[in-house]
């Protein structure tokens, strides 16, 4: 049965065959430049070597890079500094790693402190090379946006003579633009917008889906809907809060949808004004 949910497993799985893939080419490229005294080793051996710390590294990043990033909303920390911290972290499990894998099938030495800094700042140089290439590539994690259907082309009309001419009805306003974007099976009942690294997903009464835009972009094409920009990472519906929570100084707006969007203390005073909270 093909639901939301099916959906949403099936482009994940699609998503991360994707990201091994190009996970493996970055590999192979630095296996041809041979960095960090690996020159010496043979191509086919270097090839097996780069390819397997990259896929393997793939196993510290991702994860920790998407729990450092979930704190982003209750923090308010910029993405860059999130994603440098999350780099700095997940080096740590990776330098481990490639210690193990450079002893050999010898007994693993125990490294002193000058060794084992020296070796955490070059796994952490490329790990960061590797994160930045891997997320500048818009093939690793873009999201496919619909084109805008295009109406049918109107029949010729028969052959008459030509009818009165007779005023055009003015012409209706066109709706958001960013509904546009969203694809059919989500529908455009936009319950909030949610800023995820260079993407929005936009979260609707039926789905949600990654569109390819800043947050800001993604705001100016909302003419027509009521709602705000309740955080720097959200936008929130008027008409899709459900409840509010308050835990100490912090505010999360509960939607329709049971999803929580936070609310930033520079806006709070603002939604009290306008009567949302």
């Amino acid at each position: 049965m093909d639901t939301p949910t099916t959906r949403n497993g099936a482009r994940l799985i699609r998503q991360v065959i994707i990201d091994i893939a190009v996970l493996l080419a970055i590999g192979a490229v630095l296996a041809m430049l041979a960095p960090l005294g690996t020159g010496y080793m043979s191509l086919p051996a270097r090839m097996a070597y780069w390819m397997v710390l990259a896929v393997a590294g793939y196993a510290f990043y991702k994860p920790i890079g998407a729990i450092v990033l979930q704190l982003g909303p209750k923090l308010e920390l910029p993405n860059w500094f999130l994603w440098s911290a999350s780099v700095v972290i997940a080096s740590v499990p990776m330098a481990i790693l490639v210690w193990f894998v450079n002893e050999g099938r010898g007994p693993v030495r125990i490294p002193s402190l000058e060794v084992a800094l020296v070796h955490y700042f070059f796994v952490l140089v490329v790990g960061a090379v590797i994160t930045m290439l891997f997320n500048l590539l818009p093939v690793t994690g873009a999201a496919r946006t619909p084109a805008p259907p295009v109406p049918p082309a109107e029949s010729n009309p028969p052959a008459s003579p030509p009818p009165a001419p007779v005023a055009e009805p003015p012409a209706q306003p066109a709706g958001p633009r960013f509904l546009e974007r969203l694809p059919a099976q989500i529908g455009t009942d936009l319950i909030a917008l949610e800023m995820e690294d260079h993407y929005v997903r936009a979260h609707t009464a039926l789905g949600s889906e990654l569109v390819l835009m800043r947050m800001r972009d993604a705001v100016a094409e909302l003419d027509g809907i009521a709602g705000e920009q309740v955080h720097r990472s959200w936008w929130v519906a008027r008409g899709a809060v459900a409840d509010v929570k308050r835990d100490g100084r912090n505010v999360r707006l509960v939607l329709d949808n049971g999803i929580e969007a936070p609310v930033s203390r520079a806006n709070l005073s603002l939604l009290k004004d306008r009567g949302w909270i």
